[in-house]
């Protein structure tokens, strides 16, 4: 789904970032310069991560020394 008409930028685009390393909603927004031009995605772009935030399974993550 699109999420930003302006820039482009699908739902994807916003999943594979942080699966890149993106550690903010910041930091996503600066990778992909998401809600730069008119600003009406940057509500559903956070909602987008969110939600993608919150369907990991935390019994796969785990920390290396």
């Amino acid at each position: 789904m699109y999420v930003c008409l302006c820039k482009g930028i699908t739902d994807k685009h916003i999943r594979d970032s942080v699966d890149a390393g993106a550690g903010s909603f910041r930091e996503v927004r600066r990778q992909l310069d998401l809600a730069s031009q008119c600003g009406k995605c940057g509500i559903v772009a956070r909602e987008v991560y969110d939600s993608y935030l919150n369907s990991y399974d935390e019994s796969l993550c785990y920390a290396a020394a």
